[in-house]
């Protein structure tokens, strides 16, 4: 059977003259929306082991849980940036036990890692208030 071919004349000549060219500058304007960055920042600051939670503790957010019902992961983030920096504030609840000023160490790090590797942001400023502590549910022995 003989293949059919479709000559496109106009698509040929742009194709040969784009294979004699070495760079194509190609220019534009990237917007990285608030919440995609608000996203970002409340992920990387989850990662951070001793994290409970976003945001305010609540009976709303307490109820959720039980139900089963995700919540945003900018929930409990502030953020302002500019095309080179950025500005973040987080609130957060912490689980018992954990070192907090170490935590905080650690959250600013991962922020500004994520920040920059993600969007080519640099964090200026991370701001963290420390909402709540959660304690570790126990289980209950046996009475006898």
């Amino acid at each position: 059977m003989d293949e059919t071919r479709i000559k496109d004349p106009e698509m040929e000549a742009k194709l040969v003259y784009l294979e004699g060219i070495d760079e194509i500058l190609i220019t534009g304007e990237t917007i990285i929306d608030d919440a995609v960055i608000s996203q970002i920042v409340g992920v990387a600051a989850q990662e951070v082991e001793g994290v409970s939670s976003l945001g305010k503790a609540s009976v709303t957010r307490s109820l959720s849980k039980i139900i089963g019902r995700k919540e945003s992961k900018s929930t409990g983030v502030e953020t302002s940036h500019g095309k080179k920096e950025a500005a973040v504030g987080l609130t957060i609840s912490i689980i018992y036990g954990y070192n907090i000023p170490n935590m905080v160490i650690d959250i600013r790090k991962n922020v500004a890692i994520r920040l920059f590797d993600i969007c080519g942001l640099v964090a200026k400023e991370i701001n963290i208030q420390i909402s709540a502590i959660e304690f570790p549910q126990k289980s209950l022995g046996k009475l006898e």
